[in-house]
Parts: structure tokens; C-alpha cells; sequence
């Protein structure tokens, strides 16, 4: 049986196995679909503590990895299929085996947020895509015109980086001022190759088809007006979905899926705790990411000496 099983392995888990390692719990890392978490999409980390020149996504996380290992956590490529928490030990059904455990660090993160489009959905990896870092590279977006959908610094940081490879960067707001923080904003509209559309939505991504994206389809929310965009790609930031449908039921989730804290990291359910995106609605940075992830790990840590007494 486990002492502590993290699931997740972004900046929330795999800080929360640095403490819980270092503190002899010898814990288990479920590290999910993306091992490293949306981090590891991101090019340069500009502002992670103690990196005044920026780190690369990737590279941060499997430091974060080799510091817990070093502790003596265990990292496994694993998927959680059901939670069983109506009683301790706790019964987790990974990867079609049975793990029990004292205790329990939520740490699964959020994934990208989709528009809800059929075509969207249709031409997902034929010219859709929701990281710039992993696919902006690809010969298709070279030297052609493509469109960022969003607002905020996710989105600011994707349009920046395909303007190393695009003709031009449409970037499709549908207010009239970025969202984002003002450094970002500021040096996103200051590029040359980068073109807001203001006030405008997405309302259809062509061109199913052809199996491919020739153009997206925009409406105008102030003047209800359609217009065609024509692109080779649509790189979607349009925020995240908290990674938290398998708690259902078994934990307490607000309206839009966010778990729900008790007092600390703790959840409702004793010897269950919470870290990061999965329940940070608010803040969403990596650096208070890892901040819930060292708090789950000193309350989990402090529940176990509760059960040797």
C-alpha cells in the first residue's frame, strides 16, 4: 500500500513529490497523458523564480522531475480510470491495476479549452491545434498566414512565437483590448507581423472538405457582421478545462469543475488533498502552482503523523 499517490505531474505534483520524497514518504507519480504538464508546451518560462534569462518549458519540468526522483519519488506513465475514496485506504484503478493508498495529492491540472465547433473538432490536427510550440514549426504553417483565437498571455505567447514561421499572425479577440498582462500585450501589438481583429468570434472553420484549413468564418459581435479569414492554421488559447471529471461525485466541484478546498489543500474527504490548476481558477501560474503543490505535500505529510499517533 501507498503512503501518498500524486496524480499529475506539472509543476503542482511533481513539487508536491520533491516535499513528500524528501520527507521519506517515498511517493508514487501517476504522470497522466502529459508527463511534465501544459508546461512542457511552453518555449520560454520568463518568470519561474530563479531563472533570470528564462527556461524552457520542457527542460523546467524534467528538472522538477529529477529533483523528486533524486528523493526517492517514483515516477510512473500511468492513467488513473477510477477513484474509489468512500473509504481508507483509498482505491485507485490505474491502467486496469488496483493501487491502494493513504492518502491522496490531486494534482491533474487543465487541459485547453475547445471553441465547441464541429468543424473544429473535424480538423483537429490537420491544421487545428492548441499548442504553437509543438506544432507552429510544422512545414504546413511555413511562410502562410495563421490565426491565434484568444485574448490572455497563453494567447499572446502563442501568436509571438508563430511569427517565426508564418507570414502573418491574425490574432482574434472577441473584445476590443487584450486580456492579457500589459508586457505581454504591449509586445504582442508592437509586432510587426501580428494583426488583432477586434470584437470578432469564430463561428466556423473552413475547410472540412478538403480535410484541411483554407479560412475561418468570423462574426463581428457588435455589428453581427460575417467575414472570411483565409489562413493555413487556427491555434485556439482560449483558457483551460480543470482536469477534474473523474472526482466527480467523489469530491466537491464548483460550476465549472474546479475542486473545491476545505481548509489548506484539504478536500472534504480526510487524507485527500489538492494542488494547482485543478483547483486554481484564479491565479493559474506555475510559480503558485508549485506553491499549492508544497502545501498538499506538508498537510498530506502532517495527516499520515496524525494516523502514527
Amino acid at each position: 500500500m501507498e503512503k501518498v499517490v500524486i496524480i499529475g505531474s506539472g509543476c503542482a505534483g511533481l513539487t508536491a513529490a520533491v516535499y513528500t520524497a524528501r520527507a521519506n514518504l517515498q511517493p508514487l507519480v501517476l504522470s497522466g497523458t502529459l508527463p511534465g504538464g501544459l508546461l512542457t508546451t511552453t518555449s520560454v518560462v520568463e518568470n519561474f523564480p530563479g531563472f533570470p534569462e528564462g527556461v524552457d518549458g520542457f527542460e523546467l519540468m524534467q528538472r522538477m522531475q529529477q529533483q523528486a526522483e533524486k528523493f526517492g519519488a517514483r515516477v510512473k506513465l500511468a492513467t488513473v480510470e477510477a477513484v474509489d475514496l468512500s473509504r481508507s485506504p483509498y482505491t485507485l484503478t490505474v491502467d486496469g491495476e488496483t493501487v491502494q493508498t493513504q492518502t491522496i495529492i490531486l494534482a491533474s491540472g487543465a487541459s485547453h479549452r475547445h471553441l465547441g465547433l464541429e468543424s473544429e473538432a473535424k480538423l483537429e490536427k490537420k491544421g487545428v491545434t492548441y499548442c504553437a510550440t509543438c506544432d507552429g514549426a510544422l512545414p504546413v504553417f511555413r511562410n502562410q498566414p495563421l490565426v491565434v483565437v484568444g485574448g490572455g498571455d497563453s494567447a499572446c505567447e502563442e501568436a509571438l512565437y508563430l511569427t517565426r514561421f508564418a507570414s502573418v499572425v491574425y490574432l482574434v479577440h472577441r473584445r476590443d483590448q487584450l486580456r492579457a498582462s500589459h508586457i505581454m500585450a504591449e509586445r504582442t501589438l508592437a509586432h510587426a507581423k501580428i494583426k488583432p481583429v477586434w470584437d470578432s468570434v469564430v463561428t466556423e472553420i473552413l475547410d472540412v472538405k478538403q480535410d484541411k484549413v483554407t479560412a475561418v468564418r468570423l462574426r463581428n459581435v457588435k455589428t453581427d457582421a460575417s467575414s472570411e479569414l483565409a489562413c493555413a492554421g487556427v491555434f485556439i488559447a482560449i483558457g483551460h478545462v480543470p482536469n477534474t471529471e473523474l472526482f466527480r461525485g467523489a469530491l466537491d466541484l464548483d460550476e465549472n469543475g474546479y475542486a473545491v478546498l476545505q481548509r489548506g489543500s484539504a478536500t472534504r474527504v480526510p487524507g485527500v488533498f489538492v494542488a494547482g490548476d485543478c483547483a486554481d481558477h484564479v491565479y493559474r501560474q506555475a510559480v503558485t502552482a508549485a506553491g499549492m503543490g508544497c502545501a498538499a505535500a506538508i498537510d498530506a505529510e502532517r495527516f499520515l503523523a496524525t494516523l502514527d499517533q
